[in-house]
């Protein structure tokens, strides 16, 4: 009997090591281990990618969920212990916050870079943009003729008292908008803009892009400032909506733009999969699904949009790299403290 045993353990150990073989070296090295992403997009939106990732590379994904800021303070204290590879957010505010908490280490950007534009990048490589959405301008078009507009400094005008609606500037979309018109205006003119903007509101500033958006349908307001895939959205409930797009600032520098994107966490267990995740999520592949996913734009500008997105028309975007709108955000903070601008 302990003679067939031991026979049928061999046999057993051989069947499984000519079965490991059989994976292939790629599959093999992750046969017992996962990349762990943390991220602050929602799981809808990314992870029919990683499952496209998975399927094609071997490589298994593991998810974790949550809001920027809480995902932050816990890689901070789990610190050596974290089992996450890569950090995911949105918001080049948040991609600075977590670089300065010394979260991210340098990445192999090789293949990243023939296909983002630097300005979407942080300058020492420490994370890299992978889908752009716009912050712009929109208006009830039976209200406001488009020659009315012009920029988002523009709607700190007398003409837009009482006509304007916004989202709070506790958001950080609101904050990187802010921190880009100081770099462009300098502060003291942002800060007249600003005051201009919490004199021209309609209503309290509102908790959501898609509530400003309401908002101007119900006729509280005639303009407002939102990222564009919040008006994709309402598009699709509302193909027949009166409220239309404005791109700001195109006789200046451009409509402002931030980035979805992520970065290899320091303590990564799995950097060369990593790497491999981040390498594939800038392929052209993945960068049309990543794009058309949320009504966002590809960071390869290369990649065709989607319909929907590409028919709301083409426009001049801001070329400011995005890490100057990090370092700035506290500087927009407390301009908007003065302002009043809640």
């Amino acid at each position: 009997m302990k003679k067939r045993s031991l026979k049928h353990a061999f046999a057993t150990t051989l069947f499984s090591i000519a079965s490991l073989a059989m994976l292939g070296t790629s599959q093999l090295a992750y046969a017992d281990d996962k990349l762990v992403v943390y991220s602050s997009r929602k799981e809808h939106l990314i992870k029919p990618l990683f499952d496209q990732f998975t399927k094609e590379t071997g490589i298994p994904v593991t998810l974790q969920t949550g809001k920027a800021n809480a995902l932050i303070e816990r890689l901070k204290a789990e610190g050596e212990r974290t089992q996450a590879d890569i950090f995911m957010t949105v918001d080049a505010g948040n991609l600075w916050y977590a670089t300065q908490q010394g979260l991210f280490q340098p990445m192999n950007v090789d293949r990243i870079q023939a296909k983002i534009p630097a300005h979407l990048r942080d300058p020492d490589n420490l994370w890299t943009g992978l889908s752009v959405r716009a912050r712009t301008i929109v208006y009830h078009s039976e209200r406001v003729q488009p020659s009315e507009l012009s920029s988002y400094e523009a709607l700190a005008d007398n003409a837009w008292h009482g006509k304007l609606c916004l989202r709070t500037s506790k958001k950080v979309y609101n904050k990187s908008l802010v921190a880009a018109m100081i770099d462009h205006d300098g502060a003291t003119k942002t800060e007249q803009v600003l005051t201009g903007w919490v004199s021209n509101l309609a209503a309290k500033p509102q908790a959501k892009d898609s509530q400003v958006l309401k908002a101007i349908e119900a006729g509280q307001c005639d303009v407002g400032i939102v990222n564009t895939y919040y008006y994709g959205r309402m598009q699709d409930k509302n193909p027949q909506t009166k409220i239309k797009l404005f791109w700001a600032n195109q006789n200046s520098y451009g409509t402002h733009i931030n980035v979805s994107g992520a970065g290899i966490l320091k303590h990564a267990q799995h950097r060369e999969a990593a790497q491999k995740l981040l390498n594939w999520l800038a392929s052209d592949t993945a960068q049309k699904q990543f794009g058309g996913a949320n009504k966002e734009y590809p960071a390869n500008p290369k990649i065709p949009l989607d319909p929907q997105v590409a028919s709301w028309g083409s426009f001049k975007a801001d070329n400011l790299n995005l890490a100057i709108v990090g370092k700035r955000q506290a500087e927009a903070v407390k301009l908007m403290q003065k302002a009043n601008y809640k």
